[in-house]
Formats: structure tokens, sequence, C-alpha cells
């Protein structure tokens, strides 16, 4: 058997953390066990799903780098085959018309809310062969009226539902249109899905597709329904909790694999091993592995994540990624070798790509003012002369490197009996505008001597030398 997956979002949204991890788990199952990953878009719901949010989720997913198989299958292109089913479901009895008005089923409703049970059709149509004139009717799913269902689920176990609890699931609405968990059911026959790992916000949903597939003799997929993802106070993840467009994330200046790599733990462990490349990810993981307990969303766990990814990325790849941001602030950065600069100076100081990005400005931009604070407790009439002697210094540097502007700055400032810092503070704050950069030999070997110099003497001028 190969092993089928899906992941079908409804795009009434944008892909967000809790999806996206939903496409994680059932992309790494079809990897590790050789299958297909099918991508499928449950977009039936013609008032709120839209081609901008079709849009985001396929960008999501290719930024994330979950590659699918086939697809993405629409399922509004599938409506000529869902009413195949529907006539064949009518056709052995399995399925009828139900021609309740909208008046009728409210007052049932008042009428069982009134009697303290649970609203729900009573099934007043079910074995009625007429029709009513002038009314368009639903076409309803013909559930077991006894017995139980059985969801023998990978995470949860053995979840058992009555079927006495369930009532006859409307599968066309009265314009013909099919319903959710209807779609939902043929398509995961059509597509000989094998395994449905999808949110446990869905498990209800389940005893009610396996009726359908079970009455058009199918054979159910396994189940495995996701433990749902919690904000750190335990309430339902929000935007403020970090449920949020996945390409914010991306825009926020995080790595897809470190996202990978956090969301792949919440719910699923190897160990007590927190970092994994997307190839250990593949290798190790098993649905069968996840818990049922719900995970709270934890964004220091995340930058964290990110930072450590960012350090371990080849610096090939955090140069593309840096020149992309750089670009995002209008920065058209050309040169590779001053980008690898870049990334080996700043990849330990900063915790996203964005931030980089942002505190590299100053390598391609002269300040256009300083630290007030800073000159003041850095900038004396002495410090002014040092400046203007170890500029002259600095300029008959035969090789502009780190290293020999290092040894220069150091020797210069022992000989004038003056700490480092006490001269490399002006100098940085000189070239950079203020006092955070890397440290000042490898801020002035990527400025370059020429650029180096030029902000120097300006600095000099604007503070009174």
């Amino acid at each position: 058997m190969t092993v089928r997956t899906r992941f079908a979002p409804s795009p009434t949204g944008f892909l967000h953390i809790g999806g996206l991890r939903t496409a994680l788990f059932c992309w790494l199952y079809a990897r590790r066990q050789a299958g297909r990953f099918i991508l499928r878009i449950e977009d039936t719901d013609l008032e709120r799903s839209t081609d901008a949010a079709i849009q985001q989720i396929l960008d999501g997913l290719e930024w994330a780098g979950l590659d699918h198989d086939e697809g993405p299958f629409y399922q509004t292109k599938r409506f000529d085959r869902y009413k195949q089913v529907i006539e064949e479901l009518l056709a052995k009895g399995s399925a009828y018309r139900c021609y309740c008005t909208k008046d009728e089923l409210e007052q049932l409703r008042a009428e069982q809310i009134a009697r303290g049970e649970k609203p729900r059709y009573d099934g007043r149509w079910r074995d009625r062969s007429d029709s009513r004139p002038g009314v368009a009717p639903v076409v309803r799913f013909k559930n077991p009226l006894a017995g139980e269902v059985v969801v023998d689920d990978v995470v949860h176990g053995r979840v058992v539902f009555q079927n006495t609890e369930l009532d006859d699931l409307i599968i066309a609405r009265s314009d013909g249109t099919p319903t959710y968990n209807f779609c939902v059911v043929v398509d995961d026959m059509d597509m000989e899905i094998t395994h449905v790992i999808r949110g446990d916000d869905h498990l209800n949903n389940t005893p009610r597709q396996l009726n359908m597939l079970l009455a058009l003799g199918r054979k159910p997929p396994i189940y495995a329904h996701l433990p749902m993802i919690l904000g750190s106070d335990g309430a339902k993840l929000s935007k403020r909790h970090g449920a949020v467009s996945v390409l914010q994330y991306r825009d926020e200046g995080f790595l897809p694999e470190a996202v990978l790599n956090y969301l792949v733990r919440l719910g699923w462990s190897h160990g007590d091993q927190e970092i994994f490349s997307i190839e250990e990810m593949v290798r190790l993981f098993d649905i069968a592995d996840v818990n049922k307990s719900a995970s709270a969303f934890n964004a220091e766990k995340l930058i964290w994540l990110n930072q450590q990814h960012m350090m371990r990325a080849p610096v090939a790849r955090m140069i593309a990624l840096l020149r992309w941001h750089l670009d995002r602030e209008g920065v058209a950065a050309r040169d590779d070798a001053q980008l690898e600069q870049i990334v080996l100076a700043q990849r330990e100081r900063a915790k996203t790509v964005k931030e980089m990005a942002l505190n590299s400005l100053f390598f391609f931009r002269a300040p256009a003012a300083f630290d007030e604070k800073a000159v003041r407790k850095h900038v004396t009439g002495d410090i002014l002369v040092l400046l203007g002697e170890v500029s002259t210094d600095l300029g008959r540097l035969p090789s502009w490197s780190a290293p020999e502007i290092h040894d220069l700055i150091s020797g210069f400032a022992a000989a004038k009996g003056i700490t480092l810092g006490k001269l490399a503070q002006p100098i940085r704050l000189a070239v950079c505008g203020g006092t955070v950069s890397p440290p000042i030999d490898a801020t002035l070997a990527i400025l370059g001597k020429e650029e180096s110099l030029s902000r120097l003497s300006k600095a000099r001028v604007l503070w009174g030398a």
C-alpha cells in the first residue's frame, strides 16, 4: 500500500501556524513512508473563499518547502462528480430529499430547546417519497438509526460515537451545491487517501464521514487527529499569540526550516533533541508518536530556534535571505563578497534575518545623524585629535583587512595610553551613527577603506575638528 496523505485547507483566510503544522505532519509522514502528499483546496464556501487566500496558501507552502506530489485540486471544479455520487446515494436509498421549510426547521428547533432537548433534525422526510411543489429540497444522508461508530484514531485511540447522537446530515443544499462534509468524503475516496491527518477540531466530523464512506462501500482511511495549539496563556491560539499568516513569519525574517522545526515539536518529540534539520524530521517522524495533549505556542522558543538555524545555515543561503530583506528596505546589495562578510559578522548578533538586515543598513547608507547622547559621552576635544591621527595611519595601511585594522587601532590606543574602547567607540559612532556594530575592525573591513575614511572625515568636521 502506498501511503497517501492530503492537506486540505479552506481558502477563507490566510494559512496560519496551526494549518502549517497540519501540512507539515502530512508531508513528513508521506515523505518518510515514500508516499504521496496531495494538496486539495476546499473552496465550497463560495461566499468566503477568495483567490487571494488561495494564492496565500500556495505561497506559504512554497516558502515552507512543503512540496505536493498531486494537485492542487479544487472542490469547486468537482461539482459534477459530487452530484454523481449524490445520485448514487439517492438511488440506493442511502440519501433522501427533504422538503422542510426554514420556518418548519426553526419551529422544530424552538420546540426541542423548550423541552430541554438537543436541537437536531428529526428525520420527518426520511421515509417519504412525495414532494412539496414550490419548495427546493435539500438532500440528506440517511444516517444509521442505531449502533455505534468507532474511530480507531492514531493519536486519540479508540473513540466511540453513538449513531443516535447523529442526525441526517445535509449533503446538498437547496441550490444543489454540495456541503463540506460530503465533499471531503468523495475527495478522500476518489483520491485514495490512506491517512487523514488533521486537527482534532475535525474529530466530531469523522463519524458522519465514516458512515458515508461505508454507505458507498469504501474502506475508510486511517485517521490521526492532531492536538490543538494553544496560546501561552492556555487560551485558543489567536493573532496576539502568533496565529498570523505564515508569510508574515517570512517577512519578519524567520527561516522556514526554523519554523518547521518549532512546529514539529508541538505534539511530537524525539528524546530530548530540540534542533532538527528537515532531513532529520523526515527520517525520524512518525504520526504514531504524536501526543494527544494540546501544545502551547511559545514565541521566545521560536526566536531561539530561528537564531540556531541562522548560525547553522550555509553562508550562501544566508546571503540570499539577507539580500531579500535588504531589497525590502530599499537597498540593492549585489556584492556577494561583502554580503558574506556581513553574514559572518552579524549572524550571531541577530535573532532574525530582518533584524540582521536592519542592523546592517549602515554598511550601505552613511549615517544621516549621530546618537547625540553617545557623541557627548565619547567625543571630546582630545579624542577628535586622536581620530585625526588614527585616520591618517589607517590611510597608510597597505592592505585593508580586519586583522591589520585591529593591529593598527590596538597599537595606536596602547601608544596613546588609552583603552581600545576609548578609541573604538568614537570610530564606530563616526561610521555607523551609533554605538552598536560588529567589532570595529570587521566593521571597517566590510565598509572598505575609502568609505571608512570618508565617514571618519565627515564626522570629525561635524563634531568640530
